[in-house]
């Protein structure tokens, strides 16, 4: 089981920051790459960034390069997604995901498991 907590509000001004934060059980947490999703209304489920499960390697989505970061805390099963200069597109549902293969994916249905998700309005 995977979930989701937003740490700080869901709604923001443009150019704000705002943390994510997700917490994995019921997983063996190092064995899973993770990754955050987003979808807004109306559009596919977006790549936002993935984890490796050492946290050795990162990848980024070309529209958060730059402005997001993930991390990951093993040792509390926990998924990070810091988000800076926040804009109006980034707004949507945000998910947490794991994947138990060795490299990062991209594609939602290349993943195991899914958070329930969580809302980031950002307003301009």
């Amino acid at each position: 089981e995977v979930s989701c907590r937003r740490l700080g509000g869901g709604l923001v001004q443009a150019g704000d920051s705002l943390r994510l934060t997700c917490v994995a059980s019921g997983l063996i947490f190092t064995s899973y790459i993770m990754a955050w999703f987003r979808q807004a209304p109306g559009k596919k489920r977006e790549f936002v960034a993935a984890i490796t499960r050492s946290g050795a390697s990162v990848e980024y989505g070309e529209s958060v390069k730059g402005r997001f970061t993930i991390s990951r805390e093993n040792a509390k099963k926990t998924v990070y997604l810091q988000m800076n200069s926040l804009k109006p597109d980034d707004s949507a549902v945000y998910y947490c995901a794991a994947r138990s293969k060795v490299l990062i994916a991209v594609t939602p249905g290349d993943y195991d498991y899914w958070g329930q998700g969580t809302l980031v309005t950002v307003s301009s």
